[in-house]
């Protein structure tokens, strides 16, 4: 069965949570603050039962503009929106603000949910309904259902639940890179487990008593046990909710944003190649070097934004950049990722990551920004050389291939048999897979041939140069295998 998340969006006090409860039951406000001061800070989480038997997971986020950045957390995974605007408010800072992040990581399915119909007379809720209209035109949203709904009297709720299954038969999977990840948006312990992590598995699949690794800090641990919607379940796939026990880990050493991996196959990196899109409502240019907020998955990262094209982005306009980051990201190529403005912290863009382990780039270089087209818009055996010629002497094995793509590993080989074909790439180490490009292969030949060429020039009496003696003469980064 497929496996989809259904995530909130909306201004602060609009309903999302009073909605939610009214749909599953489930009060996804936990925390004792959240029910002193009457708004949602931290995510919650709940499940659905729809009619056609397929349960949806439910993402409750935060509307307050303090805890945008829990909203993000919150959208990283989700298949479809829901947009919950308030009869009596209408469109408000942070329905449009929702809306963008949304955009920017890629979601394209949502529904409407008009709230609070009970405080408002008929011929003010179909303004309400002619201003969403206008609002979501142009949008992902257009042409969305919108469903009036009264959480308190719980009037609409059959037909937002008729809507949803509507939706959800007719929404596809998510294409999956095959790469084991899961961020994390919460950790706990519960007596007589220990240490459990949740979050949205957003790619493959794991199952109990495996190990894994807690990336960015490289945390070794095994899986004891899974949850899905609170079911003990062996395996858990690709869309679902799912809860994590951990064996033998402490909970103070795993934080939110950390992401859950299996071993040698995803790396943290410091430094990403990206494409940005500057969103039109922005107030002003966007200018190299400018201090950003980075949003992946579950985290938060103070960034430089480093513009490979230009000095500067006007309102609207997209471009390749290098973000250099403060501390370690986990991500890989492909994924989304969301911008916000150092300070005052507002939403500013967003876009997707094109190499997650680049090197640093001279800007204003047209050779490199080749590349940047080519890693974005060219065929897999094109990227793939992009990547090797990247990589230099060292080459590079598939599994870190396939997280530089975003794309299988199994999908790949077949590419790297159309250029072992052509031999425009060798086979440095079947073991695995280490691959090295024609040019940087055939360039060590020319430069070994011209170091025993100069050694004879300067030797001519003795029977050849020693072969440490060669080594020693090559560029430090030339492994012994290749050698």
């Amino acid at each position: 069965m497929k496996h989809f998340v259904l995530g909130t969006a909306g201004h602060v006090d609009h309903g999302k949570t009073a909605l939610i409860k009214a749909l599953t039951g489930v009060d996804t406000d936990r925390l004792k603050e959240e029910k002193q001061r009457g708004i949602t800070i931290e995510l919650g989480f709940a499940s659905l039962t729809l009619p056609s038997g397929q349960t949806l997971g439910i993402v409750d986020v935060p509307g307050h503009e303090k805890f945008i950045k829990n909203m993000v957390s919150g959208a990283a995974g989700i298949d479809l929106v829901m947009m919950v605007i308030a009869a009596d408010e209408g469109i408000m800072p942070q329905t449009r603000e929702h809306l963008d992040i949304c955009s920017l990581l890629g979601i394209s399915q949502g529904i409407v949910a008009l709230t609070k119909t009970d405080l408002v007379e008929k011929d003010w809720l179909n303004l309400v309904q002619s201003e969403i209209t206008d609002f979501t035109r142009g949008t992902f949203l257009e042409g969305a259902p919108i469903v009036p709904v009264s959480a308190v009297k719980e009037e609409g709720l059959k037909d937002l639940i008729s809507a949803l299954d509507s939706m959800v038969s007719n929404l596809a999977e998510k294409q999956d890179d095959g790469i084991f990840r899961l961020p994390v948006d919460r950790v706990f312990t519960m007596k007589g487990f220990g240490t459990v992590v949740t979050g949205t598995l957003i790619s493959d699949h794991i199952k109990t008593g495996e190990e894994i690794r807690i990336l960015p800090e490289n945390i070794a641990a095994r899986i004891r046990g899974i949850q899905v919607h609170n079911q003990p379940v062996e395996e858990a796939w690709s869309g679902q909710r799912t809860a994590i026990n951990l064996q033998g880990i402490e909970k103070s050493i795993i934080n939110r944003g950390d992401v859950l991996v299996r071993p040698n196959t995803v790396w943290p990196s410091q430094r990403l190649d990206v494409l940005v899109e500057y969103l039109p409502s922005s107030s002003r240019n966007l200018k190299n070097r400018t201090l950003v907020r980075l949003h992946t998955g579950t985290s938060e990262i103070i960034s430089r934004i480093i513009l490979q094209e230009k000095d500067e982005l006007a309102p609207g306009e997209k471009g390749f950049a290098q973000l250099v980051l403060s501390v370690k990201d986990v991500v890989i190529a492909g994924d989304h990722f969301v911008l916000r403005s150092y300070s005052p912290v507002t939403t500013i863009g967003g876009g997707r990551i094109i190499d997650p382990l680049p090197k640093k780039h001279k800007r204003l270089n047209h050779k490199i920004i080749e590349e940047f087209k080519l890693l974005q818009n060219g065929n897999l055996q094109e990227k793939i050389y992009v990547i090797l010629e990247r990589t230099g002497f060292n080459g590079i094995n598939l599994q870190k291939l396939a997280c530089r793509l975003g794309i299988k590993a199994k999908n790949i080989r077949n590419a790297l048999e159309i250029l072992f074909s052509a031999k425009k790439a060798f086979l440095l180490d079947s073991e695995d897979t280490t691959i090295i490009s024609a040019y940087f292969f055939h360039h060590l030949e020319d430069i070994i041939v011209q170091i025993v060429t100069d050694y004879h020039k300067k030797n001519p009496l003795k029977e050849g140069i020693p072969k440490e003696e060669l080594k020693g003469s090559l560029e430090n980064d030339v492994p012994p295998k290749l050698f």
